[in-house]
């Protein structure tokens, strides 16, 4: 497999530089310019265990290894960009980086601003909830009524699920997890809805608080690149590394390490 990715990055370095008989050379594709430039600019925001930063404040997690183990794959040094996840659309959009690489699901919205790779892992929402606020509260559909606050992070698929599934519910919005958790640890919200694994790790971490009733994948979205609209060349090139790395088992090994087990936990504060 090793042969065959090594194959396709030669060629690939060949497709940037040299023109099809007759026909001219793609101009200004995000591909093009990041070969040229050396460097790969990776747009992403925090989610746990997707991008985090371990102990040192490095950031870390399954977006971190898939970028850098691309970026290594194309010859070209890595350039992490933290992005605030309501604005990365249009900060992708306005050049601030190359690509999203930060567990964005394929949605129809985001399909009209911008084009997406195929897909390399599946992402669901998942709930927990405040054991004593929420003690009425027995399977997923008693949490759509009135007087039940749930917390989500904004503009995000669990947002978007959480209203969907539970329009009675209140919910509550914050600009990232830990404050969103913090409402439903504190009592003033009955649930905590995101995407898996973390509402089952912050489950783990606080047993006296929080509980998981019921088995909930709310909303399962596959999960991809995303870039600038018209740039086919560069999906291409994500699509077939995709494709190679998928059929190696390395992005699988990854997922396992990431989402099926505890051993990165260490590497936190």
């Amino acid at each position: 497999m090793k042969h065959i990715l090594t194959a396709f990055l030669v060629a690939l370095g060949l497709s940037l530089c040299l023109p099809a008989p007759g026909t001219a050379a793609p101009r200004d594709g995000v591909m093009e310019r990041v070969m040229q430039r050396g460097t790969l600019r990776v747009g992403f925001s925090s989610f746990v265990p997707w991008a985090m930063q371990d102990k040192e404040g490095k950031y870390i997690g399954f977006e971190i290894d898939v970028a850098e183990r691309l970026a290594k794959d194309l010859g070209v040094k890595l350039q992490l960009v933290p992005t605030n996840w309501d604005g990365i659309i249009p900060a992708l959009l306005s050049g601030k980086f190359d690509v999203i690489i930060g567990s964005m699901s394929i949605t129809p919205q985001r399909l009209l601003s911008v084009n997406f790779s195929i897909p390399y892992d599946r992402a669901y929402v998942d709930v927990t909830l405040n054991r004593e606020k929420a003690a009425d509260i027995h399977v997923q559909e008693d949490l759509n009524r009135e007087g039940v606050t749930i917390a989500v992070r904004t503009g995000t698929t669990a947002a978007a699920a959480a209203g969907r599934l539970f329009p009675k519910a209140t919910l509550r919005m914050f600009n990232d997890e830990a404050p969103a958790v913090e409402e439903v640890l504190s009592g003033r919200a009955h649930a905590f809805v995101s995407s898996a694994p973390l509402p089952a790790m912050e489950t783990l971490r606080h047993p006296d608080v929080l509980v998981q009733k019921f088995e909930a994948r709310l909303d399962a979205q596959p999960v991809a690149f995303a870039v600038p609209k018209g740039d086919f060349d560069t999906l291409n090139v994500f699509d077939g590394w995709i494709r190679l790395v998928e059929e190696e088992g390395w992005l699988q090994e990854r997922r396992n390490y990431w989402f099926k087990s505890d051993a990165w936990q260490s590497r936190l504060n």
